[in-house]
């Protein structure tokens, strides 16, 4: 393991000649003598690298790993399992290494990847297209709310659902912060979007709507419902964000119900829970918007010899074409995220998908009869692996006794929705077995109903 590559003051030398500079002082001679910096700062005296590795090391030790418990935790993140094959797939040299394709005529296996995830996610979402190289499910949603708003020159509404998870709503406020755009909320009537709301919200001004399905409580929304009143508007779009894909292995895809846009978190789809990622976002959309989506396409042709190719179709961002002409400013490839997805959707296959997507479904149902038997409040049964509850106690008393028992809790809802307060959100995966439900209700038997 080699992480530091020293160079030697020959080394120094050599390179200062070769630009034509005596020193390092003189090499930032531009820079006013007033801003540098004239004596030491005030911190700690280096450490050899053997120190600071056992800082690091001691400090990591401190951490309580997760691996191997149980975990009811969601919101937005959802812990599957991953067969060992696709790790083994994507570990490959070929695969890791491989990173933008700036000269598609040399990167063909990439392009393949691509195209191969670009049609998966259509698929799974019922759309025409689909684009690559979005960051995450929250900054996709912050690009298809841009993307509907540059369908619609000279209009700048956007409704946001109160049930879109509150992080995506943070992002798409941050995106379009500044820039003259009105985002308005539509409220929530027992935790779907209030429909009469959402009539009297939009204006001929409103150029979008983002709902989420199923949304932060777990509650799959009436889409079509929602898609007629939004069309009654004109070109105005109806954006569908998902933050677990894995419902769409047994519920009709969104494209298929009226949705013109899904903006979407594929992490469920191969990619293990880490420290913040990473996750792999992604746009799907009707091929009207094809030429105004960020990101990356890729298509298939044919060479004048008639072999089959891939191409760059569109690269609309910056680093590929004017800056002012854009669409997005997102720089970075997910790659390998996009092929993880490919290589698990590719290995679980059409059944495999639906029979996992069946299995998170009959186990959440399970649980919330298990509760309902037992008179605790649960917001609704119509979810996929994700929903509501009230225990019988304070839910940090509840997460307490289900962290002594090896099991991590769900979500205090009163952190993001003080109507919810008391409430907890959990999240039932195919890696939840029975005996962990009954092992998680076990621990609320004994408690005092707060209220």
């Amino acid at each position: 393991m080699y992480p530091y590559l020293p160079i030697t003051e020959k080394d120094r030398k050599e390179m200062l000649k070769e630009i034509g500079v005596s020193s390092i002082d003189e090499l930032f001679s531009d820079i006013p003598e007033k801003f540098r910096l004239s004596k030491l700062l005030d911190i700690p005296r280096a450490k050899s690298e053997l120190d600071v590795r056992r800082d690091f090391e001691s400090a990591a030790a401190r951490n309580s790993s997760l691996y191997g418990k149980v975990s009811f935790l969601g919101a937005g993140a959802y812990r599957h399992y991953i067969p060992s094959v696709v790790n083994h797939m994507v570990s490959r040299s070929e695969f890791y290494t491989a990173y933008t394709p700036y000269q598609p005529e040399i990167s063909q296996g990439t392009l393949v990847s691509i195209f191969e995830f670009q049609t998966h996610v259509a698929n799974i979402f019922g759309m025409d297209v689909a684009n690559a190289s979005m960051y995450d499910g929250a900054s996709a949603t912050a690009e298809a709310a841009l993307l509907a708003l540059r369908m619609n020159r000279g209009r700048g509404r956007i409704a946001l659902s109160r049930m879109l998870h509150p992080e995506y709503r943070e992002t798409v406020e941050t995106y379009l912060h500044g820039q003259g755009y009105e985002i308005v909320e539509i409220p929530a009537l027992e935790g779907k979007v209030d429909i009469e709301a959402l009539k009297d919200i939009l204006t001929e001004d409103t150029v979008g709507v983002v709902i989420q399905s199923p949304n932060f409580l777990g509650m799959v929304e009436d889409i079509p419902l929602i898609s007629d009143i939004v069309h009654k508007v004109k070109n105005a779009s109806l954006i569908v964000a998902v933050s677990e894909p894995m419902a769409y292995g047994i519920l009709e895809a969104p494209g298929n119900l009226g949705a013109d846009i899904v903006a979407a978190e594929l992490q469920s789809f191969g990619l293990p829970l880490n420290y913040g990622g990473p996750y792999v976002g992604v746009i799907a959309a009707k091929e009207k918007y094809l030429r105004r989506m960020p990101g990356r396409l890729v298509g298939m042709t044919e060479d004048v010899d008639g072999n089959r190719g891939f191409v760059l179709t569109l690269q609309a961002r910056e680093q590929h074409i004017k800056r002012a002409k854009a669409t997005s400013n997102i720089c970075s490839n997910e790659g390998l995220c996009a092929l993880t997805v490919s290589v698990y959707l590719s290995l679980v296959g059409k059944e495999g998908l639906r029979a996992i997507s069946y299995q998170n479904f009959a186990k959440t149902q399970y649980f919330i009869s298990a509760l309902r038997n037992n008179s605790i409040e649960v917001l609704s049964n119509k979810v996929f692996n994700e929903f509501a509850f009230k225990p019988n106690i304070p839910v940090e008393e509840l997460n307490v006794r289900l962290k002594a028992k090896g099991i991590v809790g769900g979500l205090n809802l009163g952190r993001f929705y003080p109507e919810y307060e008391g409430y907890m959100l959990v999240a039932v995966t195919e890696l939840i077995r029975k005996e962990d439900i009954d092992s998680f209700l076990s621990a609320m038997e004994g408690g005092v109903n707060d209220g």
